[in-house]
């Protein structure tokens, strides 16, 4: 019964979303908004073929190494920054001027600067990507327990060693925060840097598609990149719940009490 409530939660307002969509469609004939069953057949004649290959494949493996790029990077600084006082107070107001910038605007830049390929497009995801990865980090590395950060260097435990068993997983949480927002946005930049000057991509097809008229087409490549939205989601918490296990016992035995 347990599972079953779980996957009537999962699966109850989707499929209540559709039946009001297939009600309110019924009778329509908008060209703008294609019926459930005609847009079920166009994803699986768009998506279910070579396009797959040609735009889909392309896009995710950009979005992979960008948010790749993201995390570590974002990691790394925040774990120099958090840690040394001096030096989170001399890059402060650098690092808040850059979080500012929408990283839209950077396109041109970027285009003009590295040019219109692969390269462009990754470093339009990390430039917006990174900054939750980076302030979350700098926030957990700050949030250190003093007491325990005494003790550990009482008994010797300093450099990688104290990071490793003391400040990563005291930060961890605060980290995986940042890793999830990174993941969406860089999933949105994803599709904003293949709409400028592309060729390939899930965003150059979105609007291949808009500009051609082909509206269920490109509604099919929406409902794709809102899927792709859902599985990432699924994988994040799996992944979260075996990285701080620890954490969330932790929570669990706290709410026990």
């Amino acid at each position: 019964m347990k599972y079953l409530a779980k996957l009537g939660y999962l699966l109850g307002l989707p499929l209540l979303l559709l039946l009001l969509w297939w009600i309110l469609t019924a009778d329509s004939t908008s060209f703008y908004v294609p019926k459930p069953g005609e847009l079920y057949e166009t994803f699986i004649e768009v998506w279910v073929s070579d396009r797959f290959f040609d735009d889909v494949v392309p896009s995710l493996t950009r979005f992979a190494v960008g948010v790749s790029l993201a995390i570590s990077l974002g990691i790394l600084i925040g774990l120099l920054v958090g840690r040394v006082r001096w030096l989170r107070q001399l890059t402060e107001p650098v690092l808040e001027f850059f979080r500012a910038l929408p990283p839209p605007v950077l396109v041109p830049i970027l285009m003009l600067v590295i040019g219109v390929n692969d390269t462009m497009k990754v470093a339009v995801i990390v430039s917006g990507a990174i900054w939750p990865v980076l302030l979350n980090t700098v926030e957990g590395v700050r949030n250190t327990d003093p007491t325990l950060r005494d003790t550990a260097d009482t008994y010797g435990i300093h450099g990688i060693a104290q990071y490793r068993y003391l400040v990563l997983p005291s930060a961890g949480p605060q980290i995986m925060a940042g890793i999830r927002q990174c993941l969406s946005i860089g999933l949105i930049l994803m599709v904003i840097s293949e709409m400028f000057a592309s060729s390939s991509g899930q965003g150059f097809a979105i609007v291949q598609f808009q500009r051609s008229f082909a509206v269920p087409a490109m509604w099919s490549g929406i409902v794709l990149l809102g899927l792709i939205g859902v599985l990432m989601s699924f994988l994040f918490q799996v992944t979260e719940r075996r990285v701080l296990a620890w954490y969330h016992g932790q929570r669990e035995v706290q709410r026990g009490r």
